[in-house]
């Protein structure tokens, strides 16, 4: 797929609230972000676009799409880390207002499991909505660095705080703490079940965009992008684990990206028994996921 090809079907099956419906206005960004000239060209079809192969391009689009966006006047990453696209990242929080019936404020809490260096779902959800956010992280360099992103952010830093999970394991123990509530949680849980898996679908990434660079260009950490099990195997102990709390919280959620493991989750919930669960279809372009949703 072409930048421009992508340019057009990132707008395709994105939620109506999305800011980024229509095709990305490059002279406003650049305008806004000074820094995005740089990686701005024309394209074969003669559009303004960038290299979506080239890490350093999507980052400065990324900054400068916050900026403009949501007012987010600071936002970077460590090298290596997950750079998160950000029309599909605004995608889930707004899927989730529409799950707690578009409530604003920061007497809503959500809860962010695994928040990442980008720390990207609570500056949206802070910026969109007035909601007020844990980040949960188990990488302590991740951790540090979205605490940054937050101190140098003054519109969003009273409804942001980044917690670091001490046990590896865990989603919810060691974080959420003893007569606390949140409204929802949220998580995009890492996607394969070994490092070699990993590579290969960041190789896969890069042939789709024409790229011929080797190595993790997309940026994500081993905690970020694997885990044992894979992305089904994490659900399945974070929905285990959610009934633990379930007096603690109103909706669970999580991306869950291969909806072949939808039937299995949903056979877990039944176990745990979770009264009402809920599958939101989602698509950015031709890629599709979904939001899987469960309360007790």
């Amino acid at each position: 797929m072409t930048a421009s090809d992508m340019d057009k079907a990132r707008k395709a099956g994105l939620h109506p609230r999305n800011r980024f419906n229509t095709r990305y206005d490059f002279p406003q960004l650049m305008a806004c972000s000074p820094a995005l000239g740089a990686f701005v060209k024309p394209n074969a079809h003669g559009d303004d676009s960038i290299d979506y192969a080239d890490p350093l391009a999507v980052k400065a689009l990324n900054a400068a799409l916050l900026r403009q966006a949501y007012g987010v006047e600071h936002w970077d990453i460590p090298p290596g880390y997950l750079c998160p696209p950000i029309p599909g990242r605004s995608d889930y929080i707004h899927h989730l207002a529409d799950l707690i019936g578009m409530q604003r404020g920061a007497a809503v809490r959500v809860l962010d499991i695994g928040t990442g260096a980008n720390c990207i779902y609570p500056l949206i959800g802070a910026s969109e909505y007035g909601w007020s956010f844990v980040g949960a992280e188990v990488d302590a360099a991740a951790w540090r660095w979205a605490q940054k992103i937050v101190s140098t952010n003054p519109a969003v830093k009273g409804l942001i705080e980044c917690r670091l999970q001490k046990s590896a394991p865990h989603c919810f123990r060691g974080i959420i703490q003893p007569g606390e509530h949140f409204d929802l949680t949220m998580c995009n849980p890492p996607f394969h079940g070994s490092a070699a898996e990993a590579a290969e679908g960041t190789q896969r990434k890069l042939r789709n965009l024409g790229g011929k660079k080797s190595g993790l260009n997309f940026g994500g950490k081993a905690n970020e992008l694997w885990c044992e099990g894979g992305e089904l195997g994490f659900i399945r102990r974070m929905i285990e684990e959610s009934a633990e709390f379930a007096a603690q919280c109103g909706w669970f959620t999580t991306l869950v990206s291969k909806s072949e493991h939808v039937g299995p989750l949903e056979k877990t919930l039944r176990k745990v028994k979770a009264a009402e669960v809920k599958v939101i279809d989602m698509a950015q372009g031709q890629k599709k996921s979904r939001v899987l949703a469960w309360r007790f």
